[in-house]
């Protein structure tokens, strides 16, 4: 099993910066694989970024530039920074990792792009 636990989010302004983090326990041996998904109310969960089983950086196009996915070199935890939001980034953010074939979620936390 893996759990997956998900930090930091919240509300902001148009244009501001928040910084999402996900820790990992149990059966994962590294963060190859994890990344971050959002869900807006009345929407499907859709992909935002994740490391591939490469170790790659993967983005979707309208985060590209602005959204950068991170990871502690000693801890399974991968960030999310989130610059420049706009009002469509709202939604709840979920940290995934995909493991032995099997998708993995967190809890999920809200973030708010609101003037």
């Amino acid at each position: 099993q893996v759990q997956l636990v998900e930090s930091g989010g919240g509300s902001v302004q148009p244009g501001g910066s928040l910084r999402l983090s996900c820790t990992a326990s149990g059966s994962i041996r590294n963060t190859n694989g994890m990344g971050w998904y959002r869900q807006a109310p009345g929407k499907q969960r859709e992909f935002v970024a994740r490391f591939t089983s490469k170790g790659n950086p993967w983005y979707r196009d309208s985060v590209e530039g602005r959204f950068t996915i991170s990871r502690d070199e000693y801890e399974p935890t991968v960030h999310l920074q989130m610059d420049s939001l706009r009002p469509e980034d709202t939604a709840v953010y979920y940290c995934n990792a995909f493991v032995d074939n099997t998708d993995h979620w967190g809890r999920g936390i809200q973030v708010t792009v609101s003037s």
